[in-house]
């Protein structure tokens, strides 16, 4: 095979072709990997020298660019506040590191191939990448962004059976499909006399067409619970990067004021969103946010709601008289301690305050990932984070109302943790609140993204989505994962819908991302085997 950086090109234009936002495109995920395997297949084949390392940097080569075409928009948010060379460089962070990963997931597939038969070596790839996508959802540098099963989120028709296996389901499936075809037509490709029939192509369409099906039948007979409670989620379009030139008065009226444009006499729950609750920093002290101007106007603003609830975004602080945790720093001169929280908080007709500190940090942002990267603090400083990391809690926690309904307080970033999303509906949430602040993006596909992304929660839980933005997209999304309305970019704007409450815990709900720890037992198994060969190789 000739060109073969050619054939990983066309991967990279698949594999973005397919990507969220792209409308209807979702299916091309299902062959994208097959110009790539061809291409390494040929290496493999080649009576060449250094193939690992061609194998590695022709890998690496198709995810960078897959990954830069499809989240640009990290550049986009960077630059706003940066000088361009500096965004640029920091911008390759999430591009390289995901493209560095990948690369290293085919060397070794790569090694099991010159060891093993290739029906072993590809299982092992598939074991490989998914050990991959969840290492890239749980150490510091998390961004499971480009986790293939997110693939399909604006496709969610074909993909209903996420209530069974979540994003990991669709990340096998898209891997068996493209294993499928290429196993097809690999030796019709080395081997011209290799006859293609009907009859082979059989295998590949059913891998293809039943997991289809079977979504297409859950997803027109999937029926919700009568279980209605109005909500209002509110759009303020406030500029993240003017936030302090506006009184902070003026901000909360705004909140309040689209609140009652679309608020009904029955209304529950007033969502808004990341960071709504404006506060000069570090924030509002949470011991004493019951003398807060901002707390006593929104109780205010309740009274008129029998059975109202403010679910918002906030920016809040603890003070320590001891170093508590490991984010805590020094108040000042003086000998106490504080924790900066981005935070959710829950304010209804009685005296109780509910809160809750986001746990899923954007890595340089909001927490300093590693502590041997704490010389870069300054630098993640001027993108909107503190000169230290954010205070966070570990586990997620449901806010309840007077009436007792549960609802999974969700802070932007973390909606993308189809588990963590999870862990609230098993505590008992029966509707999921995302609040968010998409305004760093600007106008770009990353805004869309993250909004098609709250549909795979949906529909891994069955539980109904409020989507509160900023600068938008606001939305409501039921449990079968259909947008039911949304509102424009930057407008501001609030949304009025009855959503259904749900009870029900579906198969992914109990038993979380079970497909990413059986890959994972796979992937340590083919690693020792690598490892043992190698370390054998090495006495002899």
């Amino acid at each position: 095979m000739k060109n073969k950086y050619t054939w990983a090109l066309l991967s990279s234009f698949l594999l973005w072709l397919g990507w969220p936002p792209m409308p209807y495109t979702a299916p091309l995920l299902l062959i994208a990997f097959v110009p790539l395997l061809m291409a390494i297949e040929g290496i493999i084949l080649d009576d060449t020298t250094k193939k690992g390392k061609k194998v590695f940097l022709l890998a690496g080569f198709t995810a960078l660019i897959w990954n830069t075409a499809s989240i640009y928009w990290v550049y986009n948010a960077i630059s706003a506040v940066m000088p361009a060379y500096v965004a640029i460089f920091i911008s390759l962070i999430p591009f390289g590191l995901a493209a560095l990963l990948i690369a290293i997931v085919f060397r070794f597939y790569y090694q099991l191939r010159k060891r093993y038969s290739i029906s072993g070596s590809l299982a092992g790839l598939v074991c490989l990448w998914i050990g991959y996508e969840y290492l890239h959802q749980s150490w510091d540098l998390a961004f499971p962004w480009m986790t293939l099963g997110n693939g399909f989120a604006n496709t969610h028709q074909l993909i209903q059976w996420y209530a069974y296996t979540g994003v990991y389901g669709g990340t096998l499936w898209i891997w068996a499909c493209n294993i499928a075809l290429f196993l097809l037509l690999r030796r019709r490709l080395f081997d011209k006399s290799y006859p293609l029939s009907v009859k082979r192509f059989l295998g590949f369409a059913l891998i293809v067409l039943f997991p289809m099906a079977i979504s297409l039948v859950q997803y027109f007979t999937y029926e919700e619970h009568e279980n209605p409670s109005n909500v209002v989620v509110v759009q303020p379009n406030i500029n993240p990067y003017e936030k302090w030139q506006a009184p902070i008065s003026e901000q909360v009226e705004q909140l309040i004021r689209l609140s009652s444009a679309k608020a009904h006499s029955n209304t529950e729950f007033f969502i808004w969103p990341e960071s709504a609750i404006p506060e000069r920093p570090p924030g509002v002290n949470e011991e004493e946010i019951r003398s807060n101007e901002s707390y006593l106007r929104i109780r205010e603003f309740l009274n008129n709601y029998k059975n109202g609830n403010v679910l918002s975004g906030i920016e809040s602080m603890l003070l320590y008289d001891s170093l508590q945790t490991p984010s805590a720093r020094q108040f000042g001169n003086v000998p106490q301690y504080f924790d900066v929280f981005n935070a959710a908080v829950l304010i209804d007709n009685s005296s109780k305050v509910q809160f809750y500190h986001k746990s899923k940090l954007v890595p340089g942002v909001e927490q300093t990932p590693f502590s041997y990267l704490s010389f870069l603090k300054p630098l993640f400083a001027a993108f909107g984070g503190s000169t230290g990391s954010y205070g966070r809690q570990e586990k997620p926690s449901v806010f309840y109302s007077e009436s007792g309904i549960g609802a999974a307080p969700i802070i932007c970033y973390e909606s993308i943790w189809g588990d963590y999303v999870a862990d609230y509906v098993r505590q008992g949430a029966q509707f999921i609140a995302v609040i968010t602040n998409d305004g760093w993006w600007g106008n770009t596909s990353g805004k869309s993204q993250h909004l098609e992304y709250a549909r795979l929660r949906a529909i891994e839980n069955r539980r109904s989505v409020a989507r509160a933005a900023n600068t938008g997209i606001s939305a409501f999304i039921n449990q079968r994962g259909d947008i039911i309305s949304q509102s424009e970019w930057w407008v501001p704007t609030a949304l009025v819908a009855d959503i259904n409450l749900n009870d029900d815990i579906t198969f992914y709900t109990a038993t979380g991302d079970y497909i990413a720890y059986a890959a994972g037992l796979g992937c340590a198994v083919y690693l020792i085997l690598l490892f043992g060969t190698f370390f054998k190789r090495s006495r002899l």
